[in-house]
C-alpha cells in the first residue's frame, strides 16, 4: 500500500486548495482546515484490508440479522488463524481506545462534532483509510457485543447475567418500537461500508495508476488534490456516521419503563444515510476502476432484489386496498424511519399519512420540465385551492422526480433540483434517492414515461385511475377533477369544435368578443412581411364590409427570438392585437397538441373524429413556414386556410363582396375559399 506520508502533506506543507466547483456535500473550509491540523502521519504502513474484511463480516451479518432473530454465527476459525490474529495485534489497542473515547462521547453527551475531532486527534498518525477502517472496527465490536446479547440473554446464563446489568431486557420489549431505528441502522451500515471499500481500493494504488486518473486533466495537480479533498470529507463523515450509530447503540442500553419511540434519531440516520450514499456515488465519479469490481460484486444481488420489488409493486396495483396507503408507500418511501415528501407552501417535512384516502396525481418528470408548464401547473393549482369546492381536500399532487442519482451530485444539478422544488406549490418528495430504482423502473415500463412529463393518477384506494391527466389540466384545468379516464371521455362528450375550446383561459377579452358577437381572426407564423400583407387586407375588408372584426397574433408552436420579434413590430406598428408573453403563446399550442394526445389516449382517430379533425389542421398549419389564420363569428362558425390562400382571399374580396348580404360575412368567406382551394387543384 503506497505510504500516505509521501501523497499526503503534514499541516505545515499543506498547498493552498484548488478552489473548484464542488460535487458532493462538503464542509466548510475553516472545518477542513481542522481535519487537515489533526494529520500528522508517522510512515507507518498499515495494511487495513484484514481488518476491512473482518469488520465487514461481522457489520454484514448484524445487517441481516434482525433484534431476536437468527443466531449471529461465529466466523470460520480458519480463515480467523490464517489472516487476522498476527496483523491485528497492533491495531487491538488503538481500536479499545477508540471504541471507549466513542462510549464516553455519547455517554456525557459530547456533540458528534467534538468527538468526532477528539478521535482524529487519536488517530493523528495513521492514513486516511485507516482512520475509516479504526472507527469502523471500534463501532463494530459496540454493535456486535449489543446484538450477541440481545440474541442469547434468554438463553445462555452469562449473557443473561450482563444483559440483566445494562437493563437490556427492557429494551427488548420494545423490538417492535424499535425496528425503524435499526432500519436505518442497517442502510447507513451499508452505506459506511461501500464508502470505506472505495477509498481503501484508492489508497492501496500505486502512484503511477493513481496519476493516470487525471492526468488526461488540463490540470492534473489541481484535480489530483480534489481527489484528495473528497477523500478527506468521506473520512470526516464516515467517523461522524459511526459516531451516530454508536449513540444510537448506548441509547437503547437502560432504557427501561421510560422509553419513547424517537422519530428525530431515525431522521438523523436517515439523513447521514443520504449523504454517505451520494459520497459514494461521487466517489464512483471520480475514480471509477477503485469501486467498479465492488459495485460488479452486488450486481446479481441486486438485480434479483429489484426484480422482487418490481413484481411486488406489479401485485399490489392488481389487489383491491381499503386505502392509498400500501400504494403510496410502495412507490415513495416504505420504511416508517423518514418523512419523505416536503409540503409546498410551508417547506417542511411530512409523513405519507398526508395522502391517505385523496386521490393523488403524480407528476412525474426528470429535471428539464419547462418554466412554461412549471408556471401553468403553479397557476392552476393555487386556482383549485381558492375555489369554494376546496378540492384540496379531494386530492393533491406529488412530484416524483425520476433522475439520474450520479447527475444528481454535481453541484449545477442539485441547485436546479432544489431550485425546481422551491417551486412548487404541491408535495414533492424530499429527495431523488427515496425513489427505489425498481418504482423507476415500474414507471417507465408501465406508465411509459420517457423524458416528457406525465401526471398519473390514483384514486383514494390507490387504484390506477388516468396514465396521464396532464393533458385534462391543460384542457379543463380543474374541472377536470377527479382526473379519471371515464371523467376526460365525459368531458368530450360536452364538447364541439369552438373558439371558447381554442382561447379558454389564455385571453378574457377573445371570450369577451365573442359574447358581444364580433368577427375574431386567430392568425400565426413568422413571415412578418406575409403578417403585414395580411392584417392590411383583413383591415380593408372589415372596414369596407362595415363589420366589427378583431385580430389576434397567437404565433408558433415553438415560439423563439423570431415572434418576440413579430410582437414587437405588430404592437408598434398597431397592426392587430397580440399577447405580449411567449408563454401564453405557448400554452395555446400546448393545448392543442393535449388535445390531440387526449383524443389518442381516449383512442379517437381522425377518420370518425371532427374536433381530432379539426386540431389535426391546425397543427398542420403550424408546421408550414407560411402563415395562416381561422377567422369566427360567435362561437363555432369558423373559416381557416393556410398564408397565401387566406390572403389571396381577403385581396380579391371585389370578386365575392356581392354575395355577402345573401349568404352572411362567413359563408361568402368558406365559399370563395372553397374556390381557390378547387383552381389550386
Amino acid at each position: 500500500m503506497a505510504n500516505n506520508s509521501t501523497t499526503t502533506p503534514k499541516p505545515q506543507q499543506k498547498p493552498v486548495m484548488p478552489q473548484q466547483e464542488q460535487k458532493q456535500p462538503q464542509p466548510q473550509p475553516q472545518l477542513m482546515d481542522q481535519i487537515l491540523a489533526t494529520h500528522s502521519p508517522d510512515g507507518r504502513k498499515v495494511d487495513v484490508k484484514p481488518l476491512l474484511q473482518l469488520t465487514e463480516e461481522i457489520l454484514q451479518r448484524s445487517i441481516t440479522t434482525n433484534l431476536g432473530g437468527a443466531p449471529i454465527y461465529a466466523l470460520d476459525e480458519k480463515t480467523q488463524q490464517e489472516k487476522f490474529v498476527g496483523k491485528l495485534e497492533t491495531l487491538s489497542n488503538t481500536i479499545n481506545k477508540i471504541a471507549c473515547e466513542i462510549s464516553y462521547g455519547c455517554s456525557v453527551g459530547d456533540d458528534a462534532h467534538s468527538t468526532t475531532m477528539a478521535l482524529f486527534k487519536t488517530m493523528s498518525s495513521y492514513s486516511w483509510d485507516a482512520k475509516m477502517v479504526l472507527g469502523l472496527a471500534a463501532f463494530s465490536v459496540t454493535y456486535g457485543e449489543f446484538l450477541l446479547m440481545a440474541e442469547f440473554y434468554s438463553t445462555h446464563p452469562l449473557a443473561k447475567s450482563i444483559a440483566l446489568l445494562k437493563q437490556l431486557p427492557d429494551t427488548l420489549e420494545y423490538s417492535e418500537s424499535l425496528k425503524p431505528r435499526f432500519e436505518s441502522l442497517k442502510s447507513l451500515i451499508k452505506a459506511m461500508i461501500d464508502v470505506t471499500k472505495c477509498v481503501v481500493h484508492f489508497e492501496e494504488l500505486p502512484p503511477d495508476q493513481r496519476l493516470s486518473l487525471v492526468e488526461a486533466q488540463a490540470n492534473p495537480v489541481v484535480v489530483y488534490w480534489i481527489i484528495r479533498r473528497d477523500i478527506f470529507v468521506a473520512v470526516y463523515w464516515i467517523i461522524r456516521s459511526v459516531i451516530a450509530c454508536a449513540s444510537e447503540i448506548i441509547g437503547l442500553i437502560g432504557l427501561a419503563n421510560e422509553y419513547i419511540p424517537s422519530k428525530t434519531k431515525a431522521g438523523e440516520l436517515s439523513s447521514l444515510t443520504h449523504k454517505v450514499i451520494n459520497i459514494h456515488d461521487h466517489l464512483k465519479e471520480v475514480f471509477p476502476n477503485c469501486c467498479q469490481h465492488i459495485a460488479d460484486e452486488k450486481v446479481e444481488i441486486n438485480e434479483e432484489k429489484q426484480e422482487e420489488a418490481y413484481l411486488t409493486l406489479v401485485g399490489l396495483f392488481k389487489t383491491i386496498h381499503i386505502d392509498n396507503m400500501k400504494i403510496l408507500k410502495a412507490l415513495i418511501y416504505a420504511k416508517n424511519d423518514l418523512q419523505p415528501l416536503l409540503e409546498g407552501f410551508a417547506k417542511k417535512q411530512v409523513g405519507i399519512d398526508v395522502l391517505r384516502r385523496k386521490n393523488v396525481l403524480l407528476l412525474i418528470s426528470d429535471l428539464d420540465i419547462s418554466q412554461e408548464e412549471l408556471s401553468f401547473l403553479e397557476q392552476m393549482y393555487k386556482e383549485s385551492r381558492d375555489q369554494p369546492t376546496r378540492l384540496e381536500s379531494q386530492y393533491e399532487v406529488v412530484w416524483l422526480p425520476v433522475v439520474d442519482r450520479n447527475f444528481l451530485l454535481t453541484q449545477e444539478k442539485q441547485k436546479e433540483f432544489d431550485r425546481l422544488q422551491s417551486r412548487m406549490p404541491w408535495y414533492s418528495v424530499h429527495h431523488p434517492s427515496l425513489i427505489d430504482p425498481a418504482v423507476i423502473k415500474y414507471i417507465q415500463d408501465v406508465w411509459h414515461f420517457n423524458k416528457k412529463p406525465i401526471l398519473v393518477v390514483l384514486d383514494p384506494q390507490g387504484r390506477f385511475a388516468n396514465p396521464n391527466a396532464l393533458h385534462m389540466m391543460w384542457i379543463w384545468g380543474s374541472l377536470a377533477f377527479p382526473f379519471t379516464s371515464m371523467r376526460e371521455e365525459a368531458l368530450w362528450r360536452e364538447e364541439t369544435w369552438r373558439l371558447e375550446l381554442l382561447v379558454d383561459g389564455i385571453d378574457p377579452k377573445i371570450l369577451n368578443w365573442i359574447t358581444e358577437d364580433k368577427f375574431i381572426c386567430l392568425y400565426g407564423g413568422e413571415d412578418i412581411d406575409w403578417i403585414r400583407k395580411f392584417t392590411s387586407a383583413a383591415r380593408a375588408v372589415a372596414m369596407t364590409a362595415h363589420i366589427p372584426f378583431e385580430m389576434v397574433y397567437v404565433g408558433k408552436r415553438n415560439p423563439r427570438d423570431r415572434v418576440r420579434g413579430n410582437i414587437n413590430i405588430i404592437t408598434k406598428g398597431k397592426l392587430s392585437h397580440c399577447w405580449p408573453d411567449l408563454t401564453s403563446i405557448w400554452f395555446f399550442w400546448k393545448r392543442l397538441e393535449s388535445m390531440w394526445y387526449s383524443k389518442m389516449q381516449q383512442g379517437k382517430i381522425i377518420e370518425n373524429d371532427h374536433i381530432m379533425e379539426e386540431i389535426m389542421t391546425m397543427l398542420t398549419f403550424d408546421v408550414s413556414e407560411q402563415g395562416w389564420a381561422l377567422i369566427s363569428k360567435g362561437s363555432s362558425n369558423m373559416a381557416k386556410a393556410k398564408g397565401d390562400m387566406i390572403l389571396s382571399c381577403f385581396q380579391q374580396y371585389d370578386q365575392w363582396k356581392e354575395v355577402v348580404g345573401e349568404k352572411g360575412f362567413m359563408q361568402a368567406v368558406n365559399d370563395h375559399l372553397q374556390k381557390l382551394q378547387t383552381q389550386h387543384l
